[in-house]
């Protein structure tokens, strides 16, 4: 046992049988992975030309022994193993929710998600590909939502770099063979994000589709399920999106499928990877209070109801669709930057997390929401900087100001601890006093331009007499300090206020 694999690292063994017949449907492969007396059951694949591979990401040290279990005699009970050694500088382990609403890596690094779709990144030429990576390695997206299959749309009409399946003598697409070649490139592709310190979100089925993905039958639908789990649940940076529109494939995929689709990831996904389902009309959300979905994922323009999905789902709520920059004549693709940035800021100080997406017309339709490539766009240098001033302070995830502690105003505040961030959007008030603390003490307080992405230490000032609010029936509220001070403010939009206690800055 002379090999070592770090800590949530992966371990991967292969195998050699027969290749007559069809070895996808004929042979079933797993292996049992001990550590002193736990015992880990994970899936293994056929991966072409005769050969099985098992994949195992290891989650504590020390000696790792394993057995094959096949209906294959020649793959029936091979045993090795290796020691699981303590992670390299950068490996926290795979993503899971934390703090209710939140996520933290395995050794409780907290992660806070700032996505952005490429939908068929891995399906464009490979130099193109490259420079979707070279371009991710400049911004600051910790999450690329990304189809497994091609997809067929305005803009994404092109033919893939692989099919799927492996096509027959006939020409047509075998969906009982999965083509090894394109599933290889696509968990490259995987670990090339994994690298960059990216997650994958993987989206398993869409509706745009010209060449028969959609139409599978339930028994390969569950089939491919179990071998993409197979293939690339080891890796630690995956996540699971079992749909991008569900709602739009409900024809020809009932929701009972759909269910099925996420017990299958829990019997053949043994490191629980985040397990997600997007919708596409506004109101045919899944339900997201299912015990096996791990944290909301929706499109919706109307972020400023972020808190109240919070309260009725009871999950972290990531809004990887709240329309994308873009100049495209859809009216999902052609807000401006300063939108789209207002729109992240309100999600994260209403306790959410946000999606962006990139759409400009282009004569070679290489849009990046599509393809890849670059970034054309002014949002994802403002969306960075919001990253950094949150990964600044924050601990555990920011939640929302109680209703009770944030009458009537429109503006959004969140906190964690004794860190708060209020942002006034649209408003351009030259004093604000909603929000801040209640008691004087060693604060520092900063205006931020989310804009021009600049910190600057606020002026304080005597905090505004409000007038007592008449409750029902007709009495006068006790009047009562809104903060033990007021924040000047220069009287323009896209403002936010940070506080933090001042000991340690």
């Amino acid at each position: 046992m002379d090999r070592q694999i770090e800590r949530w690292g992966m371990f991967e063994a292969a195998f050699a049988g027969p290749a007559e017949g069809n070895p996808f449907l004929a042979v079933t492969l797993d292996a049992v992975f001990a550590l002193g007396n736990r015992t880990v059951t994970v899936p293994g694949f056929y991966d072409g030309d005769g050969i099985w591979r098992v994949r195992f990401m290891p989650d504590a040290e020390g000696a790792w022994q394993y057995r094959t279990r096949a209906n294959l005699a020649a793959l029936d009970g091979c045993t090795g193993g290796f020691t699981c050694v303590a992670p390299a500088p950068g490996n926290h382990g795979p993503v899971q929710v934390s703090n209710r609403h939140h996520f933290a890596y395995a050794d409780g690094t907290p992660y806070f998600p700032f996505g952005t779709t490429c939908y068929a990144w891995t399906h464009q030429p490979p130099e193109q590909q490259r420079q979707t990576l070279a371009t991710l390695a400049q911004a600051r997206f910790n999450k690329l939502r990304m189809g497994v299959f091609p997809k067929h749309y305005p803009f994404n009409e092109n033919e893939p770099l692989h099919d799927i399946f492996v096509r027959g003598a006939d020409g047509k697409l075998d969906f009982d063979r999965p083509n090894v070649v394109a599933f290889r490139h696509f968990e490259q592709q995987i670990a090339a994000l994994g690298a960059l310190g990216i997650e994958a979100d993987v989206i398993m089925f869409h509706p745009y589709d010209r060449w028969g993905y959609c139409d599978m039958s339930a028994e390969r639908d569950f089939r491919y399920v179990r071998y993409l789990a197979a293939r690339i649940a080891a890796f630690r940076n995956v996540w699971w999106s079992l749909a991008n529109e569900y709602d739009f494939l409900l024809d020809v995929k009932p929701i009972e499928r759909w269910d099925r689709f996420f017990h299958l990831l829990e019997e053949h996904d043994p490191y629980r990877h985040p397990k997600s389902i997007h919708n596409g009309e506004e109101t045919m959300n899944y339900d997201h209070r299912k015990p096996w979905v791990d944290h909301v994922c929706i499109q919706n323009w109307d972020v400023k109801r972020t808190a109240a999905w919070r309260r009725e789902w009871g999950k972290p709520v990531v809004n990887d669709e709240m329309e994308y920059e873009g100049d495209i004549s859809l009216a999902w693709g052609n807000i401006s930057a300063r939108e789209l940035v207002h729109r992240f800021w309100i999600t994260v100080t209403r306790g959410g997390y946000g999606g962006h997406g990139e759409t400009f017309l282009h004569p070679e339709d290489l849009l990046w929401w599509a393809k890849g490539g670059v970034l054309r766009g002014e949002s994802w240098r403002r969306i960075g900087f919001l990253r950094d001033i949150v990964e600044a302070d924050v601990r555990r995830g920011l939640d929302p100001a109680p209703t009770a502690d944030w009458p009537w105003t429109r503006a959004s505040a969140a906190f964690d601890g004794d860190v708060r961030l209020i942002y006034l959007g649209e408003h351009q008030p030259r004093i604000w006093v909603h929000g801040l603390p209640a008691e004087d003490g060693d604060y520092q307080v900063d205006v931020i331009d989310t804009w021009e992405m600049t910190v600057t230490p606020a002026r304080r000032v005597p905090p505004p007499a409000f007038p007592r609010q008449r409750q029902r029936g007709g009495a006068l509220s006790a009047a009562k300090p809104v903060a033990a001070f007021a924040v000047e403010l220069p009287g323009r939009p896209y403002l936010a206020i940070r506080v933090r206690p001042a000991r340690g800055l």
